[in-house]
């Protein structure tokens, strides 16, 4: 009777467990679904409306779906220790990442430019080996080389199109965001440690809010009178799903998942992007092109040492 309850009690737990692991993976795939169509969202709003009041806009979204939590921010304690990484975490990320990217989809597809995101999980890897001492194995370094030719490949083999009309350029500025994104999740990692994520995504919106208004003021940026739906639609999107879904899911999947493997996760926005960006933008990448696409994905997966990384959670 008692062995009978024993398993019982063990099936439970197993069933528990597979659940909870269910709902982390499945809210990381949604948080990258949110993010692949931003890039698509982004293409169409800018469209519509100038890029720097599509991005204020989202901004502004984002922060108002945090004022109802400032009474909880305000218990936190802030120490000098934290400011200057807060200034630096937000001008990262969304502030000098959304100058670059804003750019890049002027100039460069949706499809190729998510899939320059690729490398980011490879930048992250280097920065925290230099910044946070963590080991950078020969299959990482592989990997971003492999990584970098496919970018490169991609970029080049990329002729101008109404959709792209300048996609060197596109892609490289696409890069220079990811590494404003690197310099970012470095930041993030260190401040997670005493502030809560949710804190931390309220701050890049705040941040990100002042600093793109002021970016309009200097530019003498003016609003339009009559904005058209669809891009008010497209801003409304990007600020509550992406800006706050997205990273929501993913900083709840990250607290239940290993980091390294929350991070392969961001593989998988590109194929969610160029799925979007073919259906609803009618984009379209060549054959060579999509080799390209696939020699990244092979960087990417080279570099996912598991080895070292379970001799850890083994010991």
């Amino acid at each position: 009777m008692e062995a009978s309850l024993c398993f019982r009690l063990r099936d439970v737990l197993v069933i528990v467990y597979r659940s909870s692991h269910l709902v982390s993976v499945s809210a990381l795939l949604l948080s990258m679904l949110l993010w692949g169509s931003s890039f698509v969202a982004m293409k169409y709003a800018f469209t519509e409306m100038e890029p720097m009041i599509v991005i204020f806009g989202r901004m502004v979204v984002a922060s108002i779906c945090f004022l109802p939590f400032l009474r909880s921010f305000s218990r936190l304690k802030l120490t000098r220790a934290h400011i200057l990484p807060l200034v630096g975490m937000g001008l990262f990320e969304p502030c000098l990442y959304f100058l670059f990217e804003a750019k890049a989809l002027e100039l460069t597809s949706a499809s190729q430019a998510s899939m320059i995101t690729t490398m980011l999980p490879l930048l992250v890897a280097l920065a925290a080996g230099v910044f946070l001492g963590e080991v950078i194995t020969r299959k990482v370094i592989v990997g971003l080389l492999l990584a970098a030719v496919g970018a490169i490949w991609l970029s080049l083999g990329g002729a101008a199109s109404d959709h792209a009309p300048n996609p060197v350029l596109g892609n490289f500025l696409e890069f220079l965001a990811m590494i404003s994104a690197t310099g970012y999740i470095i930041l993030l990692k260190k401040l997670s440690s005493s502030l809560p994520p949710f804190f931390l995504t309220a701050i890049q919106s705040f941040i990100g809010a002042a600093f793109f208004l002021l970016v309009l003021l200097v530019l003498g940026v003016e609003f339009p009178s009559d904005p058209p739906l669809s891009a008010l639609m497209a801003v409304l999107y990007l600020g509550t799903f992406v800006s706050v879904g997205a990273y929501g899911l993913y900083n709840f999947g990250v607290s239940r998942v290993p980091a390294n493997q929350a991070a392969a996760f961001i593989n998988l926005i590109p194929v969610c992007t160029i799925v979007m960006g073919v259906v609803l933008l009618g984009e379209r990448l060549t054959g060579w092109q999509m080799v390209a696409c696939l020699l990244v994905f092979t960087g990417v997966i080279i570099s996912q040492d598991r080895r070292r990384i379970n001799k850890k959670e083994r010991g």
